[in-house]
Parts: C-alpha cells; sequence; structure tokens
C-alpha cells in the first residue's frame, strides 16, 4: 500500500488536525493537554491522545465516552510494571513521572475511515464533560 500513503496520510493529518482545532478551547479550560508536536519535527499522525490532569479525571471521561457509545483507551502500560519489567525486578515508584503521565493519558478514537460526522459526534461528546 506504499502508493497509497499520501493519501493515507492526508486523512490521517485531517483526522488529527480537526481534534487539535476542536478541542484546544475545551482543553484549556479542563487542564488538558494536548500533544505537542515541536516545529523542527515530522508529525506520524498515528494516534490523537490528551493528558488529563489525574487518573480519576482519566477514568471519568473515559466512562463518560463509554456511555455515549464512544471507545478511547489508555495509551500504555510502563514497561517497567509490564509482566517482562516485573520480571526484571520493576516495581511501582521506580519511574513516578512515567507512570504518573500514564495513569492520565487516553487515545481518541483514530483510523483511517473515521468519517467527519463521526469525529463531530466525538469531539461533541468531549465538549459536554467537565474534568
Amino acid at each position: 500500500q506504499l502508493e497509497a500513503r499520501e493519501e493515507i496520510q492526508g486523512k490521517r493529518r485531517h483526522i488529527w488536525e480537526y481534534y487539535q482545532a476542536n478541542l484546544c478551547a475545551w482543553a484549556e479550560d479542563n487542564c488538558v493537554r494536548l500533544p505537542i508536536i515541536p516545529a523542527h519535527c515530522d508529525q506520524s499522525y498515528h494516534m490523537f491522545y490528551m493528558l488529563l490532569p489525574t487518573l480519576e479525571a482519566r477514568t471519568a471521561f473515559i466512562d463518560h465516552l463509554k456511555a455515549n457509545s464512544i471507545l478511547s483507551v489508555f495509551h500504555y502500560l510502563p514497561l517497567h510494571l509490564s509482566d517482562m519489567g516485573v520480571r526484571f525486578g520493576g516495581r511501582a515508584g521506580d519511574c513516578p513521572v512515567t507512570e504518573h503521565v500514564s495513569d492520565r493519558l487516553v487515545r481518541l478514537p483514530f483510523y483511517n475511515n473515521l468519517s467527519e460526522s463521526e469525529q463531530a459526534t466525538v469531539v461533541e461528546t468531549i465538549l459536554s464533560f467537565s474534568v
């Protein structure tokens, strides 16, 4: 599918920029961080995440989206807390910043055929949530 790269990347860029443009004011009002892409970096547009203020806020946010039939997911488990990491001696508290960020990250729906109408529903649902 290398031939379709530009088309796919264009769709993903549109989805990413739609989230960014439509959520920036809400995020600022609710102390939520959106992705920051430094000017000297290329953007891959492979996901759109948000960093909520607390684990409790993230849990409530995910529950709010789920109640509106929208799936959002955690971003990642810190490697030192994975099964393999624990087998090699990783423990909670070893990487407090990583753990704190991991507890607050959430990924929004993001796939190539996400329609603007579907994305508008996601944004509208997010805008109805207060942290």
